[in-house]
């Protein structure tokens, strides 16, 4: 099972650049679908649409070459403004992201080097100080056992990093779990093989799928 855990921007974060008296706003943001990327994308348009130009890039997915990507010149020659944006996502690290660079043309003309370099420089500044959380992709199960193994069961959570939603008390134990979906398959099978069988894991272990989880 492929893990799914990656850095992703904690928050919407805002910085500007100037070069020869233009300004740079770069506006950076989590977003985790191409749609949720248009929205943010709309939302910075429509905040500085007395700029010369909002540009933009987004990486949809775990960085990476298999990630989804998307890029706008915005008016911009180009290759000046979306390609160097993009490339600075990329090598961010950073999954998830969507950045748009409005600028206010500042009367001197940059060149179209100087201009992806200008583009380049203000997501990189960006992305410099903007604050990182991690994205983890969690699976969801319920597990029903004996009470003689509550105490046992309950020192393994943290080593399966689990996070406990719901708790039931009757005849016996029922926990309802969110864990890593990279730790999903071993937590299972250490349940069964501790509790010698006698646990009910619900969804069992061959029918995972993730659970949508920010």
């Amino acid at each position: 099972m492929t893990a799914q855990r990656y850095p992703v921007p904690a928050q919407r974060f805002r910085c500007e650049t100037e070069v020869k008296r233009s300004r740079f706003i770069t506006t950076v943001a989590a977003t985790d679908s191409m749609a949720q990327a248009r929205d943010f994308i709309r939302t910075i348009q429509q905040e500085f649409a007395d700029a010369n130009h909002n540009c933009w890039a987004c990486v949809i997915g775990t960085p990476g070459p298999t990630s989804q990507t998307a890029m706008s010149d915005d008016g911009e020659p180009h290759g000046a403004a979306g390609k160097p944006m993009l490339t600075a996502l990329q090598h961010s690290g950073l999954g998830d992201v969507t950045v748009v660079v409005s600028r206010y043309f500042g009367g001197t003309r940059l060149g179209k080097g100087g201009m992806a370099r200008a583009y380049s420089d203000a997501v990189l500044a960006a992305l410099d100080s903007v604050t990182i959380s991690e994205k983890i992709t969690y699976y969801a199960l319920q597990i029903t056992f004996d009470y003689a193994l509550f105490e046992v069961i309950q020192r393994l959570f943290d080593a399966y990093e689990i996070v406990v939603d719901q708790q039931h008390f009757a005849t016996r134990v029922t926990l309802s779990l969110r864990l890593p979906i990279e730790h999903a398959s071993s937590f299972c099978t250490h349940m069964t093989d501790l509790c010698h069988g006698k646990i009910t894991i619900d969804p069992p272990p061959t029918a995972m799928s993730p659970l949508d989880n920010p």
